[in-house]
């Protein structure tokens, strides 16, 4: 990985961000957490991370960050969106009565796909790239239904899409933040190093 220094903005209206924070520290990069669209600008990466993507929604909207968001990831700047992250990134969700996403990524979800926090789960995942599985933490998990054809399947399991990217998007069903293997973090921390770097 390089050693340049990245600023990492963590949206932070809701859900698990300091565990994301405390990786990224330990990474050797800086996480800023992002509550407005002017500290949005100061990043070179956005992390969505897991919550209650309604919840999250709500207050996206609340501090006028539903499109500062949508421009961001347009103007090709990397996204990681984990769990809540992966619904809000995609383009609909099926089986919802209202649907709250950002239509950025060319995906179809299925919320909860994977059941309730009760159905909470881990899984060793073959991942495309990835020369040993990824030991990956679902709660409340999603899925991806369908993918559009731009849209590069990164891994399945029991045949859902659980992972994928897209452009300068990537997005996981589960909780990279919660596990000691930092190859999704690497992955995504990578896509940052293709980018021009932000000096504030």
């Amino acid at each position: 990985m390089s050693e340049q220094t990245y600023r990492i903005g963590i949206l932070g209206m809701q859900g698990a961000t300091e565990e994301h924070a405390s990786h990224l520290q330990q990474a050797g990069h800086e996480p800023i957490l992002i509550k407005n669209k002017e500290l949005l600008e100061t990043v070179d990466a956005l992390i969505i991370p897991g919550g209650e993507s309604t919840a999250i929604w709500r207050l996206m909207k609340k501090n006028n960050l539903v499109e500062a968001v949508q421009q961001f990831a347009q103007s090709k700047k990397p996204v990681f969106g984990t769990c809540a992250g992966l619904v809000l990134l995609g383009k609909g969700q099926v089986d919802a009565e209202q649907s709250l996403h950002l239509g950025l990524m060319d995906v179809q979800v299925k919320r909860n796909g994977f059941g309730r926090q009760r159905d909470s789960f881990e899984a060793n995942l073959d991942v495309n790239g990835m020369k040993e599985p990824y030991p990956a933490v679902f709660i409340r998990a999603p899925y991806i239904e369908s993918a559009g054809e731009n849209v590069e399947v990164l891994a399945a399991y029991d045949d859902k899409i659980v992972a994928a990217r897209e452009e300068n998007l990537i997005v996981a069903a589960f909780h990279p933040e919660l596990t000691d293997d930092n190859r999704f973090l690497e992955l995504f921390l990578s896509m940052v190093g293709q980018q021009p770097v932000l000096t504030v």
